[in-house]
């Protein structure tokens, strides 16, 4: 008997893991978020779902989760972990980068989204309190969908990309204040001033003692796990940290997430941050999966299949809301149009931590129930449409491209001859980076690249790029090939590198010309070709890390320099015979250099 209890109180875990199993590899089969598929999963198994059933048909309490209480705590270490992992992968330096992004789109689409949503419950006599708090709730988008789709589509690192990860990581920054704001508002004991005086004293010793043990402790702590090299031993601890500051911050009032997401910040100083992010990241997927299909047993599908009209208009009228203010504060902060198009439709959707804090809006009280009810199955439905409005959105951002492309063909380079100045072929970010460089000695430079969309954003800025193709001798005679003191090739494409010199030599035979390679073999036919300096990627490569070594391990700093640059002559006078050397010439190369 006692058997047969402890196997049944396993049942709710067993049926997630099956679930996990169809779901994750089905929805990747077919190229949609798993997400979507742990909430239709908990809403098709859930209480609401399938379980309403099992009076009429007893059998399907065996495939049903009736209680939801079962996998409540699973579900909420799972935002736990999310949040954690979120203040791990926050670094200073990508906040300084992406600074006016973050903080300045992130923080007006935020406030402007929730004050809209807000004043339009509020006009259906919706009390302020709540109206505000699923205003804000419905501003946020989803990181856990929006961030693999642009993933997929090879797109993170795109204008639009950086864009829409900023604007998500300012998101789950406010996720914290708003969590506590609720928790604040939530406390039924004494007056609201009194109590929020005491909630704010409690806060502030429980985040102090948070950070003040945290900076003290966590370093030696896991400097004392690493050196027994156990992977068991570092997990533990790594969980360890994880619950005992969501206990902390829970004990003192505030949410478990924020706990977690300030021991994040924190460890994401030391040097154990990647492995610690490659040590929870599996447990991260599988708890946020508990917490999706938390979030489907909480969804009423009678509701939408009551007035599926109505909840369509609603999260139409929702995407348009959130979508017209990203295009709008975009626009105003003087992204490209086809960015903040893009971005719009990404993040026009509702997201995850809606579930998190109307949720814990409806536990304080704060919410009415059907209001809570029709947030959640609005964010649900949006949810839904991200994969499709991602394709969109790039199909029209490539639209609005060829009108930008077309813009750039009517603008050429300028007409006036600059004497001295260097042409950089191609403006990625190897050119941007020589650019830089030229700029930092004083040294004038006129720059051509093929993407219509970053000449327009580098003219914004005021860099002398234009667009065109660097192969065209017609082009390259404008920009002054004539007078110009060198021509430097940045692209990545050896055949277009070629074409570009092959260019540049028949126009000015005495040019000084330094190019970019692919490797040794692509260096010796552009020696070949009539170049002065051909940097092989794969050789620098190796010369960059034989420096680093060696300067790390204790070699005097003027030996490695020396010996590196005497290394890259050796190279260089090899690459310009007529041939690329086979491996066994690096090598014995190589011999003579450590004996002589």
């Amino acid at each position: 008997m006692t058997e047969h209890a402890a196997s049944g109180s396993y049942k709710e875990v067993i049926l997630f893991l099956v679930t996990a199993g169809i779901v994750v590899p089905l929805f990747h089969r077919l190229r949609v978020s798993p997400v979507l598929g742990f909430i239709g999963a908990g809403a098709l198994l859930g209480p609401s779902g399938l379980g309403r059933l099992t009076e009429t048909v007893p059998w399907l309490g065996v495939v049903t989760i009736s209680n939801r209480t079962e996998i409540a705590h699973l579900a909420e270490l799972g935002v736990v972990f999310l949040m954690f992992m979120i203040g791990v992968e926050l670094s200073w330096e990508r906040l300084r980068i992406l600074r006016r992004l973050v903080f300045g789109l992130g923080s007006l689409q935020v406030a402007v989204s929730g004050l809209l949503v807000a004043a339009v419950l509020m006009a259906l006599e919706v009390p302020p309190t709540a109206a505000i708090l699923v205003g804000l709730a419905l501003a946020l988008s989803s990181t856990a969908i929006v961030l693999p789709v642009l993933a997929e589509q090879k797109r993170l690192n795109t204008p639009a990309g950086r864009a829409s990860f900023a604007v998500l990581l300012f998101q789950d920054l406010a996720v914290a204040p708003v969590l506590f704001a609720i928790a604040v508002l939530g406390r039924k004991d004494g007056d609201a001033v009194t109590g929020l005086a005491i909630a704010l004293g409690q806060a502030a010793v429980a985040l102090a003692l948070l950070v003040g043990v945290g900076r003290l402790g966590l370093r030696p702590l896991f400097q004392l796990v690493a050196r027994t090299r156990s992977p068991e031993l570092f997990m533990a601890a790594c969980l360890l940290v994880i619950a005992a500051t969501a206990l902390v911050a829970a004990a003192s009032g505030l949410s478990m997430t924020l706990g977690a997401f300030v021991a994040g910040l924190l460890l994401a100083e030391t040097e154990y941050r990647r492995a610690i992010e490659a040590t929870i990241d599996p447990f991260k997927g599988l708890l946020l999966g508990v917490f999706f299909v938390s979030v489907g047993m909480g969804i009423d599908p009678a509701v939408l299949m009551k007035t599926p009209l109505t909840i369509l208009g609603l999260a139409v009228g929702l995407l348009v809301l959130k979508g017209g203010v990203i295009l709008g504060v975009g626009r105003a902060l003087r992204l490209p149009r086809a960015v903040a198009l893009e971005s719009a439709l990404l993040l026009g959707p509702g997201g995850e931590f809606a579930f998190v804090l109307v949720g814990s809006a409806l536990a304080a009280g704060l919410v009415p129930d059907d209001l809570g009810q029709a947030a959640l199955v609005v964010t649900t439905a949006t949810m839904v449409m991200i994969p499709g409005l991602a394709a969109l959105a790039r199909r029209l951002g490539r639209r609005i491209d060829r009108t930008a492309l077309g813009r750039a063909r009517a603008e050429p380079p300028p007409a006036e001859r600059q004497p001295g100045r260097v042409i950089v072929a191609g403006y990625g970010r190897v050119g941007q980076l020589v650019a830089e460089m030229l700029a930092r000695h004083k040294v004038p430079y006129i720059a051509l690249d093929m993407d219509a969309a970053r000449v327009a954003d580098q003219r914004r800025l005021g860099n002398p790029v234009y667009f065109g193709d660097s192969a065209n001798a017609d082009l390259l005679r404008r920009c002054g090939i004539d007078t110009a003191r060198a021509l430097v090739v940045t692209l990545d494409q050896p055949r277009a590198v070629e074409a570009v010199v092959a260019a540049a030599r028949t126009e000015r035979p005495d040019l000084t010309i330094v190019a970019r390679a692919r490797d040794a073999r692509h260096a010796t036919a552009l020696y070949e070709m009539g170049v002065d300096d051909a940097v092989p990627e794969t050789i620098e490569a190796s010369l960059q890390l034989s420096e680093a070594v060696l300067v790390d391990v204790g070699v005097p700093m003027g030996l490695v320099i020396a010996s590196i640059h005497e290394r890259r002559d050796e190279f260089r006078a090899i690459l310009r015979r007529k041939e690329a050397p086979p491996a066994a010439a690096f090598q014995a190369r190589r011999t003579v250099g450590k004996t002589s």
